[in-house]
């Protein structure tokens, strides 16, 4: 990242911040579509058939840079999109707050791994972040006296988005060389993999013919398609290059916010003291997390 205009600064932050608070809604249409008919991960699978056909002319046009990009960063992108289908059916089969936090765990799972795997040094911010990530957990999944793990398929697929995202930013960070536009497309095509993998094992495939309103399933799909995968993941993609990772990552929680009260306000979602607290040791954790190192003062 080079040096960047005001501007330019401003533009990236204001970026990052509108579309986390656009993916802050994103259950609302994963739900509507299920709820007319195209239920469980076939409408997620639907939404990432037309995301990869949008997309499909800027991949083409990127298939040079893609070509070049070591192996590394082509299978993080797709499991970068893996993680984001199992983040979508998530939220459809969970509550929204504790499925968005649950993702936002993924401090925990980037040190663990950049620590054993990667052979990065743990710093006292990383380990901060580790313990109160550890904590936030137990408290959120345990908060009603039962044993911490996940309960129920959401969950599951909330945590486990976490970790696979976890995995895929790391290879990104180190290995990636392509563009926005046709790294979005190769998130769209790991995510479509991904659900048509996934999805004939939780649902079976609903009778489209028999949909009662099409043209409003269609309006869904295609909506969320465009605005959700093709307009933010390129916008996402294109900010974090203009930003410093601390700044991403600090406001990339609006996303947090907004999830947490629209699930609260519209869903009639409630969390219990123990969550609040586990949810909230949880973003402290990724505050923690992107903290910027503190440079040694030279003697």
């Amino acid at each position: 990242m080079g040096m960047e205009t005001p501007r330019t600064i401003f533009l990236a932050s204001l970026t990052i911040v509108g579309f986390g608070m656009l993916w802050g809604f994103y259950w609302l249409p994963l739900r509507q579509i299920d709820a007319l008919g195209l239920t469980g991960p076939w409408g997620t699978v639907a939404i990432m058939v037309i995301a990869v056909t949008v997309l499909a002319p800027w991949g083409w046009r990127g298939r040079h840079a893609l070509r070049r990009s070591h192996p590394m960063a082509v299978a993080s992108l797709i499991l970068g999109g893996c993680s984001l289908m199992f983040y979508s059916l998530g939220l459809l089969y969970g509550r929204v707050a504790i499925i968005v936090i649950l993702f936002y765990l993924t401090p925990i799972w980037s040190t663990l791994i950049g620590r054993y795997l990667m052979g990065w040094p743990i710093t006292g911010p990383r380990i901060a972040a580790l313990l109160a990530g550890v904590a936030g957990l137990v408290l959120m999944l345990g908060g009603d006296g039962e044993l911490p793990v996940p309960r129920g398929l959401g969950e599951w697929l909330g945590l486990t988005s976490g970790v696979c995202w976890a995995v895929a930013s790391i290879g990104i960070k180190v290995k990636a060389t392509a563009g926005p536009a046709e790294s979005t497309f190769l998130f769209a095509v790991g995510a479509l993999g991904g659900g048509l993998i996934l999805a004939p094992l939780v649902a079976p495939l609903p009778d489209i013919a028999a949909l009662p309103q099409p043209g409003a399933v269609a309006f869904w799909v295609v909506l969320s398609a465009i605005l959700w995968w093709a307009l933010s993941i390129v916008g996402l993609l294109w900010a974090t290059t203009k930003l410093e990772p601390a700044r991403v990552g600090i406001l990339m929680f609006s996303e947090v916010l907004v999830s947490v009260v629209s699930a609260s306000v519209i869903a009639g979602e409630v969390l219990s003291p123990g969550e609040w607290i586990g949810g909230s040791l949880v973003l402290i954790a990724g505050v923690l997390e992107f903290l910027p190192l503190r440079k040694p003062r030279p003697a």
